[in-house]
């Protein structure tokens, strides 16, 4: 299953962008995610991690592209036998932000999961966030 969800905001696009490239902020802006470890301090293809949500569960990912400049990255995100493709992006817009989130992976974990990627998105493009 393809899911997409959007929002926008007021933060500027290059600091919605540093939110995205720096995994030590990710918890910052998504309140399931209470961790992260990963490979590099920046997103760059190749990285690699985990992330802890809540309960203690830790997801590993691997960072499969990254386009600083069109401000677009994509990872793969896997907990046992769920495996998840995401790709994320962000735009200037209207004095603020556009950013965007597509979803690929089985329908069980999709749909259920879109509520609290809703959730992030809204705050990804948050002033203060």
């Amino acid at each position: 299953m393809r899911l997409t969800l959007h929002a926008r905001g007021p933060c500027p696009a290059d600091e919605v962008w540093e939110r995205y490239a720096d995994p030590a902020r990710w918890s910052g802006w998504a309140p399931y995610i209470t961790g992260v470890e990963c490979s590099d301090p920046r997103i760059r293809p190749g990285s690699t991690g985990r992330v802890r949500g809540p309960l203690g569960v830790a997801a590993t990912f691997a960072v499969t592209a990254v386009d600083a400049g069109a401000r677009t990255w994509s990872w793969d995100v896997a907990l046992g036998p769920v495996r998840l493709s995401l790709d994320h992006g962000v735009r200037s817009a209207g004095g603020g932000t556009r950013t965007w989130l597509v979803v690929d992976g089985p329908p069980p974990v999709v749909l259920p999961y879109a509520v609290p990627a809703r959730v992030s998105l809204e705050m990804l493009v948050r002033r203060g966030a």
